[in-house]
């Protein structure tokens, strides 16, 4: 009996030493293959990760979940960079970009940086690099960032959220969120899906996230999935999302002491944050705000709609006096 416990115990230890190991060499591969592309900043003790591009009035890119600055150096910030200075950041834990706090790094545990944080955190970084009254640009849980950030500073031109959380969702997230979000998901569940997640699952998550439309040629490859499969990466982004709908309830209670010109671009089509649920409120929430609602179109617009979007950024910059 005590040989078979000593036998249990070592074959337990030698698997999640295997599992650990995968990780950790799938996570050295990302990092040779995708390397940062822009600046590491120390802002206050935090490395950031930011890419600037083009001239003219600033303009702040923020990527969803799961994203990094890759999803907006694909193709949409050089449509902008002949009329604006633009200014791509990774969120915290995400990319390039560390974690607000070193207690978020821990594995078990769902410690994590709320849209108010990363707001807070992303704004220094814009400072540093002398970013002067940006309009936010914010996709998906980007988007709750961009609110959160026009309700903690008075020092940006507008907002303009694509595809943009906004408001409290009813039910729960994907079962993946919840057990990754946990404390006992992140020691235990993120180092297997880190080392064992095969493509074909990637490529179906991406092209759920683009339905009905398609990604464009190329983008996978760019983007680089394999930074958001580090486990740090994945802890992160797990836990931002999966406690995310309490921050969302109070910052909501709040949108009306917004007061810069807010512009919102949404398909009907998108399944992966609703339009009903999220920005089909906001102009009755936020004064002045106005919707573009895109037929047929899912969650990324930046890269099947660009054009739309790109006259959303057009018309924040010119109500705000920039253009």
């Amino acid at each position: 009996m005590k040989t078979a416990l000593i036998l249990l115990v070592a074959v337990i230890v030698i698997t999640i030493g295997a599992v650990q190991y995968l990780a950790a060499k799938r996570e050295r591969e990302a990092a040779a293959a995708y390397p940062p592309q822009g600046q590491l900043l120390d802002v206050d003790g935090v490395t950031v990760h930011a890419e600037q591009v083009g001239t003219g009035p600033d303009v702040v890119l923020l990527h969803g979940a799961s994203g990094n600055t890759r999803d907006w150096t694909f193709a949409f910030a050089d449509r902008l960079k002949d009329r604006y200075r633009v200014t791509m950041l990774d969120r915290p834990g995400l990319g390039w970009t560390e974690h607000v706090a070193p207690h978020h790094a821990r594995a078990w545990s769902s410690a994590h940086a709320n849209p108010t944080e990363q707001a807070q955190l992303l704004k220094a970084a814009t400072d540093r690099l002398g970013v002067d009254t940006p309009i936010v640009v914010g996709h998906s849980f980007g988007g709750i960032v961009a609110l959160a950030w026009a309700l903690e500073f008075d020092d940006l031109a507008g907002i303009v959220s694509v595809a943009g959380v906004a408001n409290p969702w009813p039910g729960s997230l994907d079962w993946t969120y919840n057990l990754n979000g946990s404390a006992a998901g992140g020691g235990l569940a993120v180092p297997l899906f880190s080392a064992f997640v095969p493509e074909p699952y990637v490529k179906n998550i991406v092209a759920n996230i683009f339905a009905p439309q398609t990604a464009p040629e190329g983008y996978l490859d760019h983007v680089g999935p394999a930074l958001t499969l580090r486990r740090a990466s994945m802890r992160a982004n797990a836990r931002q999302v999966n406690w995310l709908r309490p921050h969302v309830v109070e910052m909501s209670a709040r949108y009306g002491q917004i007061n810069v010109p807010v512009e919102i671009v949404h398909g009907d089509a998108d399944s992966i944050v609703p339009l009903e649920v999220h920005s089909a409120k906001l102009p009755k929430q936020i004064g002045g705000a106005n919707l573009r609602i895109l037929p047929g179109v899912g969650h990324m617009p930046q890269h099947s709609h660009a054009d739309e979007v790109i006259a959303a950024i057009d018309r924040a910059a010119q109500r705000a006096g920039l253009r």
